[in-house]
């Protein structure tokens, strides 16, 4: 819109000739003044609505406006930014609800897709836990997805526990309580006394995983707390059969040293690491040649964007007398994780301490 119409008096027709042609007179403009029927006289114009200085200083306004309203959007969007950025390298937020969603640290941008990045990502959100029975200790790891201490772990890991200690990624220990169990999927949540301020991992989604996908693994096999390897996804879902407790073994799964056995699982119609006993449930899993060993039940299968994708649950070893040892031998590549998707449906059963 040409600014200047809006300048002018309705009923005014200025020429296109030089402005200056028509003089206001020596006397005041008089409005009921009619034509005097002279060619070529006119009563003279009336004064402009304003000076030309402050109509320079009117249209000012406007663009100072739209800069303001800019620099204010600006400000809006940078502060979203710089949230969203703030929540990829620090992950500190946590987030839950009756999906069992729950948000944690992940991978910055500038260490996706490498194994180092997953593991400094993610390894303060894993622990070793320590459970002592009436059969001895045994050592297993867990996963911590609340800052006051939720961690998440495997029911054999902790089944029959009288008394659980956990040891955090920087030494600290903590006393921890069984909230809830599911023999049945082999999961459990365990909460710490005291704790506050943690650093959580996330979930992610295991319907997205692919075979040949590489993944890291982090856990505390033989009690070497922390430790991280890595490989792909071999297959997936795996019809593997675990026992529901420890009444199966004669110690208690996941103990330290060489000499602990691993817990025994069912694949394929055969029996590993041991009898299994009688009472077993079976869950599809993810497999991975990631190495897995004694202690590593309970931790974590993370895809390259730092997200837990599985809990790792069982894996095969060569019995001693095929090793030619006296000590149970190490990982063949041969591990098995039950997958994330399965722990978040069954996370707010859990936190409501109902055991099957």
């Amino acid at each position: 819109m040409d600014m200047t119409e809006n300048l002018r008096p309705s009923g005014a027709h200025p020429t296109d000739q030089d402005p200056t042609s028509y003089a206001y007179g020596n006397a005041a403009y008089d409005s009921g003044t009619a034509y005097d029927g002279v060619a070529g006289s006119y009563p003279p114009p009336p004064p402009p609505p304003y000076a030309p200085t402050n109509n320079n200083h009117r249209r000012a306004k406007r663009p100072v406006a739209l800069l303001a309203a800019v620099a204010l959007a600006a400000a809006v969007v940078g502060g979203g930014t710089a949230t969203l950025v703030g929540q990829l390298n620090n992950g500190s937020a946590q987030a839950t609800g009756s999906t069992g969603t729950v948000q944690g640290t992940t991978v910055s941008q500038s260490s996706k897709g490498t194994v180092s990045g997953v593991a400094e990502a993610v390894s303060p959100a894993i622990v070793e836990i320590g459970a002592a029975s009436s059969a001895g200790k045994s050592t297993g790891s867990g996963v911590v997805i609340t800052e006051d201490g939720e961690i998440v772990t495997n029911n054999h890991v902790i089944s029959g526990a009288q008394q659980i200690e956990v040891t955090l990624s920087t030494g600290k220990t903590y006393t921890a309580d069984v909230v809830g169990t599911d023999p049945d999927k082999d999961l459990a949540l365990i909460k710490l006394r005291g704790a506050s301020g943690l650093k959580t991992a996330a979930l992610g989604d295991s319907s997205q995983v692919k075979v040949g996908d590489q993944v890291v693994a982090i856990g505390s096999p033989e009690g070497l707390t922390g430790t991280v390897t890595s490989g792909i996804i071999s297959a997936l879902d795996r019809d593997v059969t675990v026992a529901k407790d420890d009444s199966g073994s004669s110690d208690q799964g996941q103990g330290q040293g060489g000499g602990g056995q691993q817990w025994p699982f069912e694949f394929g119609g055969q029996q590993f690491n041991g009898d299994t006993g009688e009472k077993t449930t079976t869950y599809k899993a993810l497999q991975t040649d990631a190495s897995l060993n004694p202690g590593n039940s309970g931790g974590a299968l993370i895809n390259m964007d730092g997200e837990i994708i599985g809990i790792n649950s069982a894996m095969y070893a060569p019995s001693s007398s095929a090793a030619g040892s006296g000590s149970s031998a190490g990982s063949v590549g041969l591990g098995f994780a039950i997958p994330v998707n399965t722990l978040k449906a069954d996370l707010d059963t859990l936190r409501a301490g109902n055991n099957s």
